[in-house]
């Protein structure tokens, strides 16, 4: 099939690539305009432009998809289908009837459940079972088109966001090229999103990473796992900003029942050992196995406390 396929960050670029690899026809890549970086503040592709200009794909990087021109332009890649991939511009309907299957999005979550943009990180957050990938008819909602193909898997014990954004990215790209060779074929059958099921998920920002210790430790585990690789979880340790990158949830044990009931504020730490120490939390403990101190490298909570006396009755935060 001929396709014009817009996204932008590393998410789209197995997509795209394995689109390629099953012999369909890119005709051209949207993608998001160039934004400076770094400290030459010099223009930085975004990685599915780096991927389009390494296959010599005709790359168009319009600053508003919706202007009259920058429609125009598209009409001039003649294409079947248009294939999104987090691109980051809502499409106008104009654009959406173009081609003639219309424009098919890769979208993160078992739909209708989890739609907008941070679909992965909140799979891990709320504690989902399973997550996967949805090939959704697009329309002129967000993420409200008819569903027309899905793959889900179940998430690990351990998932975090890093390892699942690896997992669906995969996912996507077996789903697409699953997905448009039933097209192809007339097996595809849209059905429509029941409304009464569907979530919405908020954008994720650095400040969502501060850790509140007056929740449960199992509500914090999972956002310290949810937020990993960004934007991070974290607390602070004498003025500094400390990151927890891995904890486990553990109930205090008896040595310790006295802090549990009231000697330590929420915040505390209760327990140090070789290996790590405990915060007190709203319910059990969090028991931090691997973090970052500011200014220093990520570590075992073993090599950091090497280096760092920590006492009980430390607060943090």
């Amino acid at each position: 099939m001929k396709i014009v396929y817009m996204g932008t960050p590393d998410y789209a670029v197995g997509a795209l690539d394995a689109l390629c690899r099953a012999g369909h026809d890119i005709v051209a890549v949207i993608t998001q305009p160039d934004k400076a970086k770094g400290r030459s503040d010099k223009p930085v592709y975004s990685p599915v432009k780096a991927y389009a200009v390494e296959k010599q794909i005709p790359v168009f990087q319009p600053e508003r998809i919706k202007r009259p021109e920058a429609v125009e332009e598209l009409r001039r890649y003649p294409a079947d289908v248009f294939v999104v991939a987090a691109f980051g511009q809502i499409l106008s309907k104009e654009i959406l009837d173009m081609p003639r299957f219309g424009c098919l999005n890769i979208h993160a979550s078992l739909l209708p459940k989890y739609r907008g943009s941070s679909p992965i990180q909140w799979a891990v957050i709320d504690g989902e079972e399973k997550s996967g990938v949805t090939i959704m008819q697009m329309n002129e909602g967000i993420d409200t088109g008819d569903i027309l193909y899905q793959k889900e898997i179940l998430l690990d014990k351990k998932e975090t966001g890093a390892t699942l954004f690896d997992k669906l990215t995969t996912l996507g790209a077996e789903a697409i090229v699953e997905a448009l060779s039933l097209l192809e074929a007339g097996k595809l059958k849209p059905v429509p999103q029941n409304e009464s099921e569907a979530s919405h998920t908020v954008m994720l920002s650095k400040a969502m990473g501060q850790l509140d210790f007056s929740k449960s430790a199992e509500e914090l585990e999972r956002l310290i796992r949810g937020l990993n690789s960004w934007p991070s979880a974290y607390t602070f340790l004498e003025g500094k900003q400390l990151k927890i990158w891995e904890a486990e949830v553990y109930t205090p044990v008896e040595q310790t029942v006295d802090a549990c009931e009231g000697k330590y504020p929420v915040g505390s730490i209760i327990k140090v050992t070789q290996d790590g120490f405990g915060i007190k939390c709203g319910s059990d403990a969090l028991l931090v196995k691997e973090l970052q101190l500011e200014g220093k490298k990520r570590m075992s909570t073993r090599d950091f406390l090497m280096g760092k006396e920590l006492l009980p009755g430390t607060v943090l935060g």
